[in-house]
């Protein structure tokens, strides 16, 4: 006898995860991981942090856009979960009061490390560019390094990575200095050091 073929997941799977996990579905498959450690949130906060007000409220910058911290997004049959995302007030006036966003976010940040980084960049950026964000960062704590990539005729640039403690411009939000010492400076690991494990797990539904 046959055995059956292995079933989509679905949504339902998404919202039966437990709540100290974070579920999305990728190409297909169910992905399930811990929620965030604490190197990993620290620098996701410290980012928002820095580039809400200038660029959220208008405190010393443009303003002109909504970031969020870890929206769940819908492209199609993909479920994913940034750290960050950011829309142009044009493009999103308001947040809506619903469980997930389909409108793509012109901006969004993924923070990596040892367990996420090849989901993050193999599998969830061709996604990111297919469904029409224009830019990305990602953020390596380990590495102290922030990558800058837009997307250019489908296919993701790399325009800039930055590290330590520079000073940069970073589009979208080059209209002000961001100080990369800021996103480290309350993590108690040394650049480099190993982190804990916390894999990515395959989940059948």
């Amino acid at each position: 006898m046959a055995e059956p073929k292995p079933r989509w997941p679905s949504y339902q799977d998404v919202l039966d995860a437990p709540d100290n996990k974070v579920a999305e579905i990728i190409g297909g498959e169910l992905f399930v991981a811990p929620r965030p450690a604490g190197a990993h949130a620290a620098v996701s906060s410290a980012l928002g942090a820095e580039i809400t007000p200038p660029f959220g409220r208008g405190r010393g910058g443009p303003g002109g856009w909504i970031i969020l911290d870890e929206p769940e997004l819908h492209f199609e049959t993909n479920v994913v979960i940034p750290d960050l995302a950011g829309w142009r007030r044009k493009q999103m006036p308001k947040v809506e009061d619903v469980p997930y966003f389909t409108l793509p976010p012109d901006w969004l940040c993924e923070v990596l490390s040892r367990s996420t980084e090849k989901v993050d960049r193999a599998l969830k950026l061709p996604i990111y560019a297919t469904a029409g964000v224009q830019h990305v960062w990602l953020l390596h704590p380990a590495n102290r390094t922030l990558e800058v990539l837009r997307i250019h005729e489908g296919k993701w640039l790399t325009l800039a990575v930055h590290r330590d403690g520079q000073r940069v411009r970073a589009e979208p939000f080059d209209a002000i200095e961001l100080d990369l010492a800021v996103l480290w400076a309350d993590l108690a690991l040394p650049s480099q050091a190993l982190e804990p494990t916390a894999l990515y797990e395959h989940a059948t539904p």
